[in-house]
């Protein structure tokens, strides 16, 4: 006769059969190449449902905790620059798919943080490690004593904007030249006073032709231009487009795909964090510069689009476009950047620095003066990268290539400066005075402008024959252009050459009556031309 269980012998049996398959699956997965797949495809799972989608910060049940020494916190902004990254990362949250993780032992926690003022705040109390900033408006934390006294050192390029910021303007506004005595909204303190001085320069204008409106973002700037009380704007894409089909009669008058070298996105870190933990940040360095350098295949792209529209809240595409708008900083380019390139004769780092160190004092933006560039960066990251970023993949960006075109005579100009350069009677080499005049008036602009034609026009008084004065003003046109060639390695092809002999007389001085109007008609004409 069978014995019948207790409710209690049920409950034994029960926990054993449960603790064998406990311990069956727990050998399967660590011991089995079948339990390596199955961790490795929950982990992948755990990526993909548990990151962040679009809030402040990224989290997820893999992200380390927020006093993990092995974990770099990292702030971001929405903003294209950041793809290659989190495509290193396996995306925003800290994780152990990352390839930083994978190839170098430690976690990236990158966070969304769009108020830069937080942004700084939680910095300073040590809750970012890295944070983010424009190298043009990095003095504006390197001149406030109590956050220089943190040793804010920027250590890494992310990227050039390319299209990412315009200068939107309404009817009757053609040329940067037609913004004098204009009401344009700007963001203040902001890179957008950057990108509306450097092209106010390239009219021969100063920040104070123009009637600056202030607000505290680009995105408040954009609703202003949609009212009556402005008559331009600085803007980030996509509001160049949006506000301007809001305004009839508006248009984009330029991009920093024209002005292509004057928004450079930077990484920085206080000197403590950055000396104490220097191999790691070297190789978050050379970790960066490999992604960027994978995104070049197609899959890759879209891989990294996918990780930028979980963190900025965003459909795959929109964040496509956010990545378009961007020229991501190679190695090379971190190398010719930060001046460790002796033959680069671009737009540095330093260039951009110390010129907006000065600006944001006379705008009143700043106290005083910040310190200087080389003191304001940290360099062992991208000096002991160099071994090991050998390849052509890693080279910086080549010059744009120009063609000639037909129609750059005639086609409406961006901006036009006048400069005076004085030649001989009857002469077109250029003096070495009349050297230096190009170099400090005119050089500055034709390589932050490094996406743009350049129109060079030749005038002069009417001494002489027509015929005669027209082929001078040409060679002297010709010969400006040369020496730009030649001393910055600038494409010929981006030349355009006029001789307009007298034909183009100031205003005031049509009929050449005196010695001062005559001077004034032996000028050079620099005129920037869209391609």
């Amino acid at each position: 006769m069978a014995t019948r269980l207790t409710g209690f012998s049920k409950l034994l049996i029960t926990v054993l059969i449960l603790a064998a398959i406990f311990f069956l699956g727990r050998y399967i997965l660590n011991n089995t190449g079948l339990g390596s797949t199955i961790k490795e495809k929950a982990a992948e799972a755990g990526i993909e449902n548990g990151g962040d989608n679009g809030s402040n910060s990224s989290s997820s049940s893999n992200s380390s905790g927020d006093n993990d020494p092995n974990t770099i916190k990292v702030q971001l902004v929405s903003w294209g620059g950041y793809a290659p990254g989190l495509y290193f990362n396996e995306g925003a949250a800290a994780n152990t798919n990352s390839r930083f993780y994978k190839d170098y032992g430690f976690k990236v926690d990158f966070k969304l943080e769009n108020d830069l003022i937080n942004a700084l705040n939680a910095w300073t109390a040590g809750e970012y490690d890295i944070i983010v900033q424009t190298a043009d408006a990095f003095p504006l934390y390197t001149s406030a004593d109590d956050i220089n006294a943190l040793g804010p050192k920027a250590f890494m390029q992310v990227d050039w904007s390319r299209g990412g910021d315009a200068i939107i303007v309404k009817r009757g506004i053609n040329t940067i030249n037609d913004l004098k005595g204009k009401k344009i909204a700007v963001a203040v303190p902001s890179p957008a006073q950057t990108l509306l001085i450097s092209s106010l320069e390239a009219a021969g204008l100063k920040y104070t032709d123009v009637d600056v409106v202030k607000t505290t973002d680009n995105i408040k700037a954009a609703e202003l231009f949609k009212s009556n009380d402005v008559d331009a704007a600085v803007v980030w894409s996509p509001d160049d487009i949006l506000a301007t089909q809001a305004v009839p009669g508006s248009k984009v008058l330029l991009t920093t795909k024209d002005q292509s070298h004057i928004i450079a996105d930077i990484f920085f870190a206080k000197e403590s964090y950055l000396n104490a933990n220097r191999e790691k940040v070297k190789q978050f360095y050379e970790g960066w510069m490999k992604g960027l350098v994978e995104l070049k295949e197609p899959s890759n792209y879209d891989k990294a689009a996918r990780y930028l529209a979980e963190l900025n809240g965003v459909a795959p595409d929109d964040a496509k476009g956010m990545m378009s708008n961007v020229y991501w900083a190679n190695h090379g380019d971190n190398m010719n950047f930060f001046g460790l390139e002796p033959s680069y004769k671009g737009i540095k780092g330093v260039d951009v620095y110390e010129k907006m160190a000065k600006k944001f004092v006379e705008t009143g933006d700043a106290e005083k003066v910040a310190p200087s560039w080389r003191s304001a960066i940290w360099t062992s990251a991208v000096t002991a990268a160099n071994a090991d970023l050998v390849s052509e993949a890693y080279g910086a960006e080549k010059p744009k290539v120009f063609t000639q075109n037909a129609a750059d005579k005639t086609t409406e100009a961006i901006s036009s400066k006048s400069v005076s350069i004085n030649f001989d009677s009857g002469k077109f080499n250029l003096s070495e005075n009349a050297k230096t005049i190009i170099d400090l008036q005119f050089s500055e602009v034709a390589k932050t402008f490094g996406n743009s034609k350049i129109r060079i026009e030749g005038n002069t008084d009417n001494v002489g024959s027509k015929a005669s004065n027209v082929t001078l003003s040409q060679k002297r046109a010709k010969s400006v252009a040369d020496y730009l060639q030649s001393q910055y390695g600038m494409d010929p092809n981006r030349f355009v050459i006029v001789g307009n002999g007298p034909d183009k007389p100031m205003a005031g001085c049509e009929s050449n009556a005196t010695e001062e109007c005559k001077a004034k008609n032996r000028r050079t004409e620099f005129q920037l031309i869209a391609d």
